[in-house]
């Protein structure tokens, strides 16, 4: 089998993070947010991948290169000229998806800035169990008239239609940007932007093509700094429950937090829960960390309290630093110490030697 993932653009969503590295190789709990998909998609039988890319190709492959031979896959970038929006870039790598002669093998998409535990072994057994053209995953929210949302047959699954951020109650599935094809799906759509959820999908449910399948467990869109830390502690709490030997060991943690075996941890700290600590950070005595990831050779100095916040890589955060509110600290920043820094973006190579109570960027 094969499958596509939507790389898609710049990730302005997740900036200053992605001023550095493009959003798919960006750590998600210490590994790149598209080594996550790969894996899940190797574990169902899938031996060849498409990365639509429209942005930082080189980055991207250089990335991947690395994988290929470890998880035994093919991993091909198809790189847009120009953005070709959810559903072109499919008719764009036609010739790659069809190209085994196995006309008739359906292939997984996927948008790349979803995490959940990915259980596309059940979104390939109901797939084949209704023999149309196409399934998605759906997921229930809250309040769906934030959404666009899924109107499905409760029995058998069958798509109805889709309706845009409801007034009146329909339904509180939505789209969870994970799906399943049949081959002749692809020759629904022109080789131009076109939209896969308003211009397709449509399209399909009412020919009675289109299936909806449930997701079991958690979801989320991890495309933003808030939703990346809510995304994180999702994981982090499936990984409580299914992998517990994952997690660190010892008083020093509230669970559920992990941390790389490179990473060194000072005395007296209290970390978690929700927190990611990656290669090479150092966290020093008397470190406070709850719901914060901690990215590639980070240090926490003495006595700091974080919460909610992302630490960028190589960036050194001083003494007695207090920090909250969805922080987010780019590449190369030095923070110095005794300072508050309150819901705050820092860019990349930055200092920072003054107090932010109330929010914002620094540039």
């Amino acid at each position: 089998m094969k499958a596509l993932i939507l790389v898609g653009g710049f990730g302005t969503r997740l900036r200053p993070l992605t001023l550095s590295f493009p959003k798919p190789i960006v750590e998600f709990a210490n590994k790149g947010m598209l080594l996550h998909q790969i894996e899940a998609l190797v574990a169902v039988g899938v031996k060849e991948i498409v990365l639509a890319l429209a942005e930082q190709p080189e980055k991207v492959q250089s990335f991947i290169s690395t994988y290929e031979q470890k998880l035994g896959i093919k991993i091909t970038c198809s790189v847009e000229e120009r953005p070709m929006g959810t559903a072109g870039p499919l008719a764009l790598a036609k010739h790659i998806l069809t190209s085994d002669g196995t006309s008739n093998a359906p292939f997984f998409v996927l948008n790349s800035d979803v995490t959940s535990e990915f259980p596309f072994d059940k979104l390939l057994q109901f797939h084949q169990s209704h023999g149309k053209e196409g399934t998605i995953f759906v997921t229930k929210v809250e309040d769906p008239s934030k959404y666009g949302v899924v109107v499905a047959d409760e029995t058998t699954g069958q798509i109805q239609k889709f309706v845009e951020k409801p007034q009146k109650f329909v339904s509180n599935k939505i789209n969870a940007g994970m799906y399943i094809f049949n081959p002749s799906m692809i020759d629904r759509i022109p080789l131009k932007p076109t939209s896969i959820e308003k211009e397709v999908f449509p399209n399909m449910a009412r020919e009675g093509e289109l299936f909806a399948l449930e997701l079991e467990g958690f979801w989320m869109d991890v495309g933003q700094p808030a939703d990346y830390l809510t995304g994180m502690k999702l994981y982090l709490n499936s990984i409580q429950q299914r992998f517990p030997e994952r997690l660190a060991e010892g008083d020093t943690f509230i669970q559920p937090v992990l941390v790389d075996s490179t990473a060194k941890i000072g005395k007296n700290c209290v970390i978690g829960p929700n927190v990611t600590i990656g290669p090479g950070c150092v966290v020093e005595d008397g470190v406070r960390l709850s719901g914060t990831a901690v990215l590639n050779g980070s240090k926490i100095e003495a006595h700091s309290c974080i919460q909610k916040s992302i630490i960028g890589w190589h960036s050194t955060v001083g003494r007695w630093v207090k920090m909250e509110n969805v922080c987010v600290v780019g590449k190369d920043v030095q923070i110095a110490d005794e300072l508050y820094l309150n819901a705050v973006s820092v860019l990349p190579h930055k200092s920072v030697s003054i107090s932010y109570p109330n929010g914002g960027i620094i540039m």
